[in-house]
Order: C-alpha cells, then sequence, then structure tokens
C-alpha cells in the first residue's frame, strides 16, 4: 500500500503543479479580459507534467526517455502553432459566449470550468506518462513500445501536416468561405483531430508493457472521447455547419475521423 500512496501522492502534485501554473494564466486572462489564452497551454501542460513526474520519479529507461521526448516534442509544437493561430485575433466565440451569460461572474466561473477543469483533464489524459515515468523493475524496449512510437510519429504527422494545410487554405483570400477538401481533408474531415488521437495512443501503448499498464489506456480513451464527442469535431461541425453551405456536402462524402477514400457524388446520392 506505502508505494502506490507515495506514487499517487505524486500524481497529485503533478495535478497541483499544473492547476497552479493555470491559475497564474487565468490572473493574465483576467487583466487582458481574454480567457482563450488558455488554449496554446494544452500542450505545455503535458510537457511540464511529464518533466515533473520524470524528474519527481528519477526515470531512467529507454522507455520513459523515449516517451517523454515524444510528449515534449508534441506538446512544443502544438503549444507554438496555437500561439501563433491566435495571435492579434479575439477572444474565442466560446468563451464569449460564456461571458455574455454571466459578465460579473465569469472571471471565477472561467477558473473553474475552464482552467482548473483543464488541468484536471490533462492529468487524467496524461495516465500514460504517469505510468511509464513511474515504473520501477519494468521489462526493456519491446514490440509495443516500438508500435506505440510508430502510432506516434504517424499521429503527430497527420496532425502537423493537417494543420499546415490548413493554415496555407485561410491563408489564401481566395478561399473564404470555402470548404478545405484537399490533402489529408480530402480523406478525413479532421486529420488533425485524428493525429491527435492516434498521438495518444501511441503513448498509451508505450505503457502496456509496465506492469499495470492497461490502466493507462484511461488517458486515450477519455482524449478521443473528447475529440469526437465535446470539445472536438462535435462542437466545430455545429458552427462549420451554420457559417459554410458546402460543408454540409462535405460531410456526406468525407469521413468525420478515422481516414478513408471519399464517396463518390453518385454515392452521397443514395
Amino acid at each position: 500500500m506505502g508505494p502506490w500512496r507515495d506514487a499517487w501522492s505524486v500524481h497529485l502534485e503533478g495535478l497541483a503543479l499544473v492547476a497552479g501554473v493555470l491559475s497564474l494564466v487565468w490572473v493574465v486572462s483576467v487583466v487582458k479580459k481574454d480567457a482563450s489564452i488558455i488554449d496554446p497551454c494544452w500542450g505545455p501542460g503535458f510537457v511540464l507534467i511529464g518533466w515533473y513526474w520524470h524528474l519527481r520519479f528519477g526515470a531512467e529507461s529507454l522507455r520513459a526517455a523515449a516517451q517523454l521526448g515524444a510528449v515534449t516534442l508534441w506538446g512544443v509544437r502544438l503549444g507554438a502553432y496555437l500561439t501563433w493561430r491566435a495571435w492579434g485575433e479575439e477572444e474565442d466565440r466560446r468563451y464569449q459566449a460564456m461571458r455574455a451569460q454571466a459578465p460579473r461572474a465569469f472571471p471565477w466561473v472561467s477558473l473553474v470550468s475552464v482552467f482548473w477543469l483543464q488541468a484536471v483533464i490533462l492529468a487524467v489524459v496524461a495516465a500514460p506518462l504517469f505510468v511509464v515515468q513511474g515504473a520501477t523493475g519494468a521489462p526493456g524496449w519491446t514490440l509495443l513500445d516500438g508500435v506505440g512510437v510508430g502510432l506516434f510519429a504517424v499521429g503527430l504527422a497527420f496532425e502537423s501536416v493537417g494543420d499546415w494545410q490548413l493554415a496555407r487554405f485561410k491563408a489564401d483570400p481566395a478561399n473564404a468561405g470555402k470548404v478545405l477538401d484537399r490533402g489529408l481533408w480530402r480523406y478525413t474531415r479532421h486529420p488533425n483531430y485524428f493525429g491527435d488521437a492516434l498521438v495518444w495512443w501511441g503513448l498509451g501503448l508505450m505503457a502496456v508493457s509496465v506492469s499495470g499498464g492497461w490502466l493507462a489506456l484511461v488517458g486515450p480513451a477519455v482524449m478521443t472521447l473528447f475529440l469526437m464527442k465535446v470539445s472536438g469535431v462535435a462542437l466545430l461541425e455545429r458552427s462549420l455547419a451554420k457559417t459554410k453551405p458546402a460543408y454540409r456536402d462535405y460531410v456526406r462524402r468525407t469521413p468525420a475521423f478515422v481516414p478513408w477514400f471519399p464517396k463518390r457524388s453518385d454515392e452521397t446520392q443514395t
């Protein structure tokens, strides 16, 4: 019972660290009146908690080093991209709507329902990092670790290329009001979200070789659920369907998440 209690106290320390940092970000958001600054913190938050657990546990295995390097690469890229994308933009419509509903109480509401909630979700999704970084006496590098790294690499490529293609598309004024249906976006309506999910399933597989590591798969499962049903695909598509009439046809012929060949026009009419 002792080792497990000690390990979970380290998990709570990581959660407290992330919640503390996001609380400081919240203070800045109140001053700037822009809660959107929370979004670029998502990826770096995993880097922070991953490094904390790595140093706190004194992890020395190749698996731990490879996983930490992978999540650092993913988190820094995502944070930099979201910062660049949001630079100079007004507050996201999601937070504007929340602010309009309770303008006086919004700062405190956002602290709990946006900033602290993100810290909790982050700590749950980061389960693979906690398991691998805290493992002692685990077996050496296994086939599952290799598969995990492979999934991570494919996921990172999908997410990065998808973001790059979308950024180029939006940068062209001629594409205003149009729907991106080329490149990776021809095969899935959300290659960046699909890539994000693959990244975490890859990191999760790296935890499976560790005793009790199957429990770590709760992390990628929660991430995938949020991407598909909560804050990702479902939320974005409701907005796109209202603002872009051509998006409905795009939905009929293009898979929502897992990439596949698009339907032909005659198939969409049956």
